[in-house]
């Protein structure tokens, strides 16, 4: 194996000498500090030598571009404030409308002993119509029919002493649908009818 001479004493740099170059190179590094990076990184020089050399202009130009990416942030933050701000809250939010029900059309007859009535609606053919009638005071003979030009009688149903029924009449025809009472109770009596569906008008035609 090759091995090289181990070096004299004398050839070996003395304390003085080691000293001499780490103080030049401490100087160095401060001048290229002072003239070069701060120059360069911050856009200041004390020396003037950063200006000469551009590097000056170099860390103006850094600086100009950090300050404009701030304010660019700043800005975006801002704006994403207002746009919170600006949203209606989750309780403000609009709810869609529900559709309100239909209100059932309430018809009243008033009864003496012995006497009748008839409630009739227009309707047309396979047009329905739920109906919930109920007598205060006493009780019916009733008889739930139709009619119609050419046509006289059509039934549906019938009963006697009754205090109420209630269902949904489908028509058979086109033509009046409706209901024949008579009081057949020792008092007077108060028939309640509801009706809600296919008609286009009820009326009393008795």
């Amino acid at each position: 194996m090759f091995n090289s001479p181990r070096p004299s004493a004398d050839d070996l740099p003395t304390n003085a000498q080691l000293f001499k170059a780490t103080a030049f190179a401490l100087v160095t590094a401060s001048v290229l500090l002072v003239a070069v990076v701060v120059p360069a990184e911050y856009g200041k020089d004390p020396t003037g030598i950063g200006t000469m050399l551009g590097f000056t202009e170099m860390g103006e130009i850094k600086e100009q571009l950090a300050q404009e990416a701030a304010a660019d942030t700043a800005a975006v933050a801002v704006s994403q404030v207002r746009a919170v701000a600006g949203a209606p809250a989750a309780s403000e939010t609009a709810e869609p409308e529900t559709p309100a029900a239909a209100e059932a059309q309430i018809t009243e007859v008033t009864l003496a002993p012995g006497e009748a009535a008839e409630v009739k609606a227009a309707m047309a053919q396979g047009d329905a119509l739920e109906y919930d009638w109920a007598v205060s005071g006493g009780h019916v003979n009733f008889d739930t029919h139709a009619d119609a030009p050419g046509i006289d009688y059509h039934g549906y149903d019938k009963g006697t002493a009754s205090t109420g029924e209630k269902g949904t009449l489908v028509a058979a025809f086109t033509g009046k649908h409706g209901w024949f009472w008579r009081n057949r109770s020792e008092g007077t009596v108060t028939i309640t009818l509801r009706t809600l569906g296919d008609y286009s008008e009820i009326t009393r035609v008795m």
